[in-house]
């Protein structure tokens, strides 16, 4: 590295000889002069390179400095940036938690039958799915931004047809409103996220999506047990508009941009994402490069992904969300209250807000451990914690039904549900998503980003709606298909899944084109 005084060590040479001089002449008058001579050039030559390195150093210290606020600078926008789009992974969770707590409202109050119930619960993902199959297209004809809007809006137009229902009919086309909504934005939030995030941090960033489902769901479990069901979809509101005034002044993606032919816009959005100051040449043109090959290979389509190129993400990204849904979650998440009841609470109210307590924290562990542990050993953890769980539900109802004890049906099923809810936070929750937004080509994301997400909610829909008659028909043995189903995905990603963890999308491609049972996974 340059010094700003690196010629000071030529004035030493050019001062040698007179030195040596006064040493010879030293050298016939006596001993003291040379030897105090010799001292004071050795104190000389070693006091100038260390005021060189000093001033060096001192020049490093400030380019440090400068260099740490400009970090400080990047992480505060991306931050900022991710802020506004989990809020509505916010609205998200509160959609999926909305109809546990108001179940015994709204049956009331509109005299619905289960089975219309059962309609209502599971036909937010009739809507999700319609959402689902143009999610990709939208997003990558208007931008990320853009259709977390137009996801906002629909789901504003969906709660305020809920609170204002007077029949069964308004209550469900405001249902469907809402996941249509939710299906864009359980797309577009990760792939957003993780387009705008630096790989190092990536994993952390993607995982806070499913930390604010959690704690959207969480807060619909709360209020919905204190305040009407009228009341708690008024409040669903309240996310869209936050994320709406927050989508005015966060960056687009800058690889959007860049693929749809807005270099200039690319750039800034860049600069504004990594802070001013910082050299983002390196990362631009890295961008630019996958910009170039995507304007070299054919516009995707959905049979594209069947390919013998693409097959191998597209068996763990669809595998991974079948998994993740026949698992039971969402069976768990909207039934909650009722699961609760039937094992033999008094009221639904108190295991939710045990499991609430549970999940938050459990989350945030997941999101903490994610470049840490990995994605393949948390989802591994994660899987077999929920088939475990599923496993102390079932026997809680296998308990009840042989009258073992009241007491040991409501411990099994507090400790079941906990056990699932955790685990499933810390990992099955959120880490699929995070590998879908990885795994695909950028050519294929679109596509493949629609199709991972309509089979997400698919898998969903059949679970949630089959449900209720699933418990009448056999309860114990319901929990014990879901626990198989947990087990059947510890074995999936042993074999299949790759780690991702702290590796480009380059190296999460190379390694999708091994051999399905090779070494993709290491």
């Amino acid at each position: 590295m340059h010094r700003p005084d690196a010629g000071r060590p030529r004035q030493l040479s050019a001062s040698a000889p007179n030195t040596d001089s006064k040493r010879g002449t030293a050298d016939r008058e006596g001993e003291p002069r040379p030897a105090r001579a010799q001292m004071e050039h050795e104190d000389q030559e070693a006091q100038k390179p260390l005021l060189a390195t000093a001033a060096g150093s001192s020049g490093d210290g400030r380019r440090g400095a400068a260099s740490a606020s400009s970090s400080s600078s990047s992480i505060a926008v991306v931050v900022a940036s991710t802020a506004v789009a989990v809020a509505g992974s916010f609205e998200f969770g509160i959609s999926v938690g909305y109809s546990s707590p108001s179940q015994p409202g709204i049956m009331r109050d509109l005299d619905l039958s289960l089975a219309e119930y059962s309609v209502f619960g599971s036909i937010l993902t009739i809507g999700a799915m319609l959402g689902a199959i143009v999610s990709g297209t939208v997003a990558d004809r208007v931008g990320r931004r853009f259709t977390m809007a137009i996801s906002d809006l629909l789901c504003i137009l969906g709660y305020l047809l809920i609170t204002f229902s007077q029949n069964f009919w308004w209550l469900d086309i405001g249902r469907v409103s809402i996941g249509c909504g939710i299906g864009l934005l359980s797309y577009v939030v990760p792939v957003y996220i993780s387009e705008i995030t630096p790989k190092n941090l990536r994993g952390g960033f993607a995982t806070v999506n499913q930390f604010m489902i959690c704690c959207g769901a969480s807060l619909a479990y709360v209020l919905g047990t204190f305040i009407t069901w009228r009341t708690l979809a008024i409040i669903g509101v309240a996310p869209c508009l936050l994320q709406l005034v927050g989508l005015l002044v966060t960056p687009e993606s800058p690889r959007w941009l860049a693929r749809f032919g807005h270099p200039g816009a690319f750039q800034a959005e860049l600069q504004k994402l990594r802070g001013k100051g910082v050299d983002m040449s390196e990362e631009a043109e890295e961008i630019k490069d996958f910009t170039e090959k995507l304007q070299h290979l054919p516009k995707s389509k959905v049979l594209d992904l069947f390919q013998k190129d693409y097959i191998h993400a597209v068996t763990v990204g669809v595998g991974l969300m079948a998994l993740q849904q026949f698992g039971g979650v969402n069976a768990i998440c909207f039934y909650a209250s009722e699961i609760f009841v039937s094992a033999g609470f008094s009221s639904g109210n108190t295991g939710m807000l045990a499991m609430v307590a549970v999940q938050i924290p459990m989350t945030g562990l997941g999101v903490l451990l994610m470049e840490k542990a990995g994605r393949r050993p948390l989802l591994m953890i994660s899987a077999a914690g929920t088939c475990l769980g599923c496993l102390l539900v079932g026997l809680s109802f296998l308990a009840k039904e042989h009258h073992w004890g009241k007491d040991l049906n409501i411990l099994l099923a507090l400790a079941g549900i906990l056990t699932f809810g955790g685990s499933f936070s810390l990992g099955m929750g959120g880490i699929p998503w995070v590998i879908m937004s990885e795994i695909f080509p950028i050519n294929m994301k679109g596509a493949a980003g629609s199709l991972v997400t309509l089979v997400s909610w698919l898998s969903s829909w059949i679970v949630s709606y089959a449900f209720n008659f699933l418990l009448v028909w056999n309860s114990y043995g319901t929990f014990f298909i879901f626990a198989s189903i947990c087990g059947l995905t510890v074995v999936f990603v042993a074999r299949l899944v790759p780690e991702t963890k702290g590796r480009t999308l380059e190296e999460i491609q190379a390694s999708m084109n091994s051999s399905l049972a090779g070494t993709s996974h290491k």
